[in-house]
């Protein structure tokens, strides 16, 4: 057998022209997608800002717009941050707990279990359920069956429905990532299941507990429908959530882009930028907190 010369073996570095090309083709038309899916992203953006900054003044954040009609210049959002700020306060109360309870049943106690393969499923169902239906059970429920009259509360109940079934997944997601080496050698130093999960399992998948939970705020801290059957809308100052109609940033931005005077839709948009701020300066807490928690590498 004649020996084989090195010209005759191909280089592993040496490609193809036609592979080449696809190679770039393929590269250029992942490069226009992303330009693409950045166009409606910026459009909403530089509309929002351009409408509303002009109007996100410490007037619109200090008043409320009790005693202030469509026409009149002034009024303000104070009343619509106090009640969106408590609301959303009150569901992630019930719904972080909740769902990260949930998670942890599914992933540490009961992985293929016929109770667990139904929560998922319904976990599953409660994911796609309109939001509007959610305010219609609220309103079904608390307000007409029990008697209960318009709140703040009502309006956290309804978004905590929402919130749930995605801290459910994003924790559950989070803990399965977490390697099985930890808990076993948790488990063979004796350690008990529940100390596992409260000092191995949660800490190492904090990071991307407390992403999920910040995603499920931003999805229910601008909707609108549950919250006009829940806690009607009101333009004056009400700190109780548990007593009598309360404003929030959804429905205050609803109230002023249904009235056709140029001064209610300029707070509208400033309603609308406010809102946007609010989620982004959450979402910065939560990495920072995540960045604060890194460990250090030397």
């Amino acid at each position: 057998m004649s020996a084989i010369t090195s010209r005759q073996i191909p280089s592993l570095t040496q490609v193809s022209p036609v592979r080449k090309i696809k190679d770039r083709v393929v590269q250029g038309l992942v490069y226009l997608s992303f330009i693409l899916a950045l166009i409606p992203l910026v459009s909403v953006l530089w509309t929002v800002v351009s409408n509303g900054i002009g109007r996100l003044d410490a007037t619109f954040l200090t008043h409320s717009m009790n005693a202030v009609s469509g026409k009149d210049p002034g009024g303000g959002a104070y009343h619509a941050i106090v009640g969106t700020l408590e609301q959303v306060g009150l569901a992630a109360l019930i719904a972080v707990p909740l769902g990260l309870f949930t998670a942890i049943y599914l992933v540490e106690y009961s992985r293929n279990g016929r109770l667990s393969k139904t929560v998922s499923f319904f976990v599953d169902v409660m994911t796609g359920v309109p939001s509007i239906v959610a305010g219609l059970f609220v309103l079904a429920f608390w307000l007409l069956g029990l008697g209960f009259d318009f709140s703040g509360f009502a309006g956290a109940m309804a978004l905590a429905i929402l919130m749930t079934p995605t801290v459910v997944r994003t924790t559950e997601e989070m803990l399965k990532l977490v390697p099985n080496d930890l808990r076993e050698a948790s488990f063979a130093l004796g350690v008990p299941r529940w100390r596992t999960i409260m000092f191995v399992v949660l800490p190492t998948a904090l990071t991307g507990i407390l992403s999920g939970v910040m995603l499920a705020v931003a999805r229910v801290m601008g909707e609108t429908a549950p919250l006009l059957l829940t806690i009607f809308v009101t333009k004056a100052i009400n700190t109780d959530p548990f007593n009598g109609p309360q404003g929030s940033l959804p429905t205050f931005i609803w109230d002023q882009s249904t009235d056709p005077n140029h001064n209610a839709v300029d707070r509208a948009w400033a309603g609308a930028l406010l809102l946007i701020l609010i989620i982004m300066l959450l979402n910065l807490v939560a990495r920072l907190i995540a960045w604060l928690r890194k460990p250090a590498t030397r």
